[in-house]
Formats: C-alpha cells, structure tokens, sequence
C-alpha cells in the first residue's frame, strides 16, 4: 500500500503578482497521464528561437520566446551542464526551435535518484502560476509538494538563475529583462525517487503557463561539511581582469584529511573560466608554508562556470587544519567582467596585475601587485576526514563580523567555531546591510552590499552547504530600521525561514536581536518593534529548535535598549571583537 508524505516546498522566488500585458497564458495543453522515460520526452513547447528566426518558437502563446544567442551568451547552449546550488542540470539538448520545455500540467516523469532535494528549471509566462504534484519513492512512499514559479517577464530579478537582456518577438529581439529560475522540493534522505508528476498548474484563467526545461536531483553530501563559506552578495566587483590571478585568505573552522572547494557564479552576467586553482596553508601574508597543490574539476585543471552555475572540485588528499588561515589562489583565463563577490571580508587578499598569467602555484614568490579586501568566485571550502556536522550562521553585518579587526578572524562565527575544538564545524553566511523581506538586488556593480532578501537566498546560503545541520538565523535589525517594515512582519519572516529550514530537514537556532539605542540609524519606534520581536522569539511557541538570547550576552544592564559600552564598536549597532567574543559565548553548544 503506498503511504503518502506531505512536506512543505523550499521556494526560492517571491512569486510576482503582476501580469505582463504582452504576455498572456498559453492555452492549456491536454494532460497526458501516461509515464514519461525522461522530461525531453515530454517536452511539448519550443521556447527558444534564433535571433533571425522568431516565428521558430512561442514560448507564451503570442509569438514571444527566449533569444538563443543570449543564452549562448551566458554559458547556456543546447546541452550545457549547470551546477545550481549543489544540483547538476542539464539545459535542453534541443536545436533552437524545436521543443525544449514541457507546459507542467500533471505529467508523470520517471526519475530515478536519492539526494536532498529535486530541482526545477523553470518560469512562468503571462502570469506567476502555482499548483501542487508528486514525488514518487521506491519504498512505494509518496510526497506531495507546491512550486510557484515567477513570471519570466515581470518576475523578480533576486531569485532568478539566469537571465538574458531580449526576447524574440514576432517583430524580432526587443529590449526585455528574461529570466529562468531553479525552484527546489526537500527529498526524503536515503530513499530513491522512481518518479515525478509535475505541479497540475492553474493560474487565474485556469490555464497551465509553468514550463519545465530541467529537472535534477542534488545529491547528499556524503562525508563532507562545509568548514568555511560566504555569502554572495550584490556588490558585483566593478572591474574588468583580464589574465589575472587572485590569492585569498580563508580560516577554517574544523579540519579534515581532504578538501575540495566552490566557486560561485551566480550573479555574473557572462561565463567566467578558472584556469587553475590550488589550496595551501598560509605562513603569512601570501607566502604558504608549503607549495601550493592544484586542484581539479572532473579532473580538468580549467573550469567554466556559465551565469548563475557554480563549481565543485574534485576532493584532493590535503591536511587541513582548523582554525587556520588557507590560501585559496585562483587564476582567471581570459577576460572576467562583474563578478560576483562577497564585499565585507574584513581580511587583506592579493592580485597580480591583469595580463600576467597563471601564478596560483607560485610560493613565496607570488606577485603581490595589489590588496583587495573581498572574497570573490570563491564561496567555499569543504573538508572531509573530521568530525562533526556543520553549523551556518545566517544573517546579516552583526553576523559578518562588521566592526571587528582586520584580519583577525573575530567575528562570532569564528569565535563560536573555537568553542567547538572537535566540530561541528561553523560557517559564516552572514551579508552586511541583508534583510529578511526586502531585496537589495540590482545586477549591477557599486550598488550595495545587502544582497537578495534572507528568504530568497536561503537555500544556496543555508540549505545547499554541505554537511549541515544547524543553522542560527540572526535576522531582521534591518528590516525594523527601514521604518516601512514592522515587528509583525518580521515576526512573519523569520516563521517562514523557520519552516523552509525544518522543510530541508535542518534544525534551526535563532537568535534574539542586539540592542539599537544610540545607533543613528534607529528610532523609539524601531526600538518598540525589535523589543516586540524578542519577544516573540523569546516565546518561542515551538516555531524553533532553540533560542539564542544574544541581545541578554551585549546589552547594558542599566539600560536595556543599548549595547554595553565595553562591547561597543563605537556605532551602538556592532559589537566589537570583545562583543563577538561575548555572543559565540551565549550559544548553547548542546543545542548545536
């Protein structure tokens, strides 16, 4: 008798409420109920046409689709091969013209795999659509689960995984932001999925617009965890390097008898090439104590990462210590315009000079042409061989460590990670200036630090880390300081992470808020709202694992609403290191 499971659905979009004009829903397709040996077999709506040729394709039913020489552009060619947050995807292998999608109206496609999660590449025409379908296990188990999928036209830009600057219309490519986006269902651990009926679709008009280009499984981490990490955000680095290569600062949090990194693309508008890269352990500045060893992707020392894919190298055989500074060095082939970067390192990194070649396995005689102080393509380091899970911290520039010392690894992450000699393992994904609701998103360099919205980057900062199980949520001060957001609706978000944490089978901490009085950027009423969310949290009310009462570790006992003068970074906002110091210190390690 098969048993049916029903879990909540990891959205990683806000679905768009508008309605695009030029683009009204296709009609809806007859619903074929018959098995499917694979999506392309199912695929019944060609969304893709060459620039000359736009009748070639009608993607929403009035002559509209995606220009295939954009795409190209961007890395995404018939057949590529895309990493999106730790899921391997395959873009359609079909000609421009011909079909590339399926219109998601309840077709049973048969999937075979176990993993954390199954993956949708997919968007919405003529409106965001929504509907429900079913994920069907060899146990003979099933689970039902929810997609919503933005618009392509009129969809947020935050969440989307690519994004091309046209679309073909019946007159030929015109000037329009389209996007794709990866929307993600938390699979049942350990238990292989035989098949997937795609979401019975209805939107408005009762007419399916939700087009699936690919489905994948994200595999399980197996023994590794993340034991360092960053959050990308939306400061795009303003350059263009051509040739160049970059050598970078990482501290670890646990150690491990393997390593293997990330790299990240996710919001740079072209495919960026790393021609080498290798890992050592620092001596100081950019000297290593050993040389450094090359690592590998698939066995290739070359990688290309199209726009919003990522990379995972192979695992190479390496001592990694904990609590240790490495050196990540990365050589960029050919020319790398806005890449996506993590702006508030806290730490000094070194560059070459553009057009000097590959250096990533140079030692002592690295070429320090220039300081930079970001992390960038580089967004993690895993290690396997040590013990313990890993634990992320999520949150926003209290989180990053804003304030603390240069290049002294002080953030509470870091010191929280020295508590825990023998693991878990503590990773940082803190963003400065980042908000649980609102996005900072702009796709453009010299825009910001924030990021996209805690919500909306949740699953590749949190979810998609290898090795989790943890997480502390420390979110929401900056909500409640832009005066357009209230306690409840913070109170409202931060029960929404909760739930998307519990739905990928996480635990999840979260953290009360620190004290704002003083802060130029606070008032009596952000005062009122964030004593009003410390509530809440404080109560709890079963919506979390546990509390972590960071506002009671730093507050002034004779004045509640401040910060304690001695744990002050001199803003009444940030800790300083002896601040940080003081919240790792109220993280209950039994809790973790």
């Amino acid at each position: 008798m098969r048993r049916s499971l029903t879990v909540s659905v990891l959205l990683l979009s806000l679905v768009a409420g508008a309605l695009a004009a030029a683009t009204p829903a296709t009609a809806a397709p007859v619903s074929r109920l018959s098995d499917y040996p694979n999506l392309a077999a199912a695929f019944d709506n060609a969304g893709v046409s060459p620039a000359a040729n736009p009748g070639a394709a009608n993607l929403d039913g009035t002559g509209h689709s995606l220009i295939a020489e954009d795409l190209a552009a961007a890395g995404w060619n018939p057949g590529a091969k895309v990493t999106v947050n730790g899921t391997p995807l395959q873009f359609p292998t079909a000609a421009p013209g011909t079909p590339d999608n399926v219109i998601a109206n309840g077709q049973r496609i048969t999937l075979h795999g176990s993993g954390t999660a199954l993956s949708f590449l997919v968007t919405s025409t003529g409106t965001a659509t929504s509907g429900s379908g079913v994920v069907d296990y060899a146990d003979g188990t099933s689970q039902s689960y929810q997609l919503a999928a933005p618009d392509w036209y009129v969809g947020p830009t935050d969440a989307k995984t690519v994004s091309a600057p046209r679309w073909n219309a019946p007159g030929g490519p015109a000037a329009a932001t389209m996007k794709l986006y990866t929307l993600v269902v938390p699979l049942r651990a350990g238990v292989s999925v035989v098949r997937v009926t795609l979401p019975k679709v209805s939107d408005s008009v009762n007419q399916p617009t939700m087009h699936v280009f690919a489905l994948g499984i994200r595999p399980s981490a197996g023994p590794w965890k993340a034991s360092w990490a960053n959050g990308i955000d939306d400061s795009l680095a303003p350059w263009t390097w051509t040739d160049r290569t970059l050598r970078m600062v990482e501290h670890t949090s646990t150690g491990g008898s393997a390593v293997r990194i990330h790299l990240d693309n996710s919001f740079g508008p072209a495919p960026i090439t790393v021609g080498h890269a290798t890992i050592a352990v620092q001596k100081s500045g950019a000297q290593p104590t050993n040389a450094p060893v090359t690592l590998t992707f698939g066995g290739a020392q070359s990688v290309t990462m199209p726009s919003g894919g990522q990379a995972v190298s192979d695992g190479l055989r390496f001592a990694v210590p904990a609590d240790t500074n490495l050196l990540v060095t990365l050589y960029l082939k050919g020319a790398v315009t806005y890449a996506s970067m993590h702006s508030g390192a806290s730490q000094d990194m070194y560059s070459t000079n553009d057009g000097t070649g590959d250096h990533a396995a140079d030692g002592a005689n690295f070429p320090v042409n220039n300081l930079f102080g970001f992390w960038t393509v580089l967004s993690g380091i895993d290690v396997s061989g040590g013990a313990g899970a890993s634990v992320v911290a999520f949150g926003d520039s209290i989180t990053d460590g804003y304030n603390s010392s240069q290049n002294s690894n002080s953030r509470w992450p870091n010191f929280l990670a020295r508590r825990l000699p023998s693991g878990p393992a503590v990773v940082d994904e803190g963003i400065s200036g980042n908000r649980i609701l609102t996005d900072a998103f702009t796709g453009m360099p010299n825009t910001g630090t924030a990021g996209v919205s805690a919500l909306s980057r949740l699953d590749r900062d949190l979810v998609a880390q290898s090795g989790v199980r943890t997480a502390i949520v420390l979110e929401g001060i900056n909500d409640i300081n832009n005066t357009a957001t209230t306690a409840d609706q913070v109170i409202a978000g931060l029960k929404q992470m909760a739930a998307t944490i519990h739905a990928a089978h996480l635990r999840v901490l979260v953290g009360t808020l620190t004290p704002i009085a003083g802060c130029g950027c606070s008032n009596d009423q952000h005062i009122a709202y964030r004593d009003q969310v410390n509530a809440f949290i404080r109560a709890n009310g079963g919506v979390f694992d546990g509390v972590v009462d960071f506002d009671a570790a730093v507050r002034d006992p004779a004045n509640l609403e401040a910060m304690l003068a001695a744990y002050d970074s001199g803003d009444h906002l940030h800790p300083n290191d002896a601040g940080y110091q003081a919240m790792a210190n109220a993280v209950p390690l039994s809790a973790l």
